[in-house]
């Protein structure tokens, strides 16, 4: 198969389709923003407590093997 060449874009060019891209992006609203950002601190303190749990079982249950 034959490779298609595609015509090479001036640096000029390309930092207009950039900017043209980056004026679609729709940015969150402050309040999502804060909404989310909890959202997360809540879900690092389940998962910490949950690995603080499972790792709680876990070295017991070791111990309870070995006897220690």
């Amino acid at each position: 198969m034959e490779e298609v060449k595609k015509p090479r874009t001036s640096p000029l060019e390309f930092f207009k389709q950039v900017r043209q891209e980056a004026g679609k992006v729709v940015w969150p609203s402050r309040k999502e923003t804060g909404v989310t950002t909890i959202i997360v601190f809540i879900m690092v303190i389940v998962s910490s407590l949950f690995f603080l749990a499972a790792d709680f079982v876990i070295s017991h249950g070791i111990r309870a093997l070995l006897g220690l």
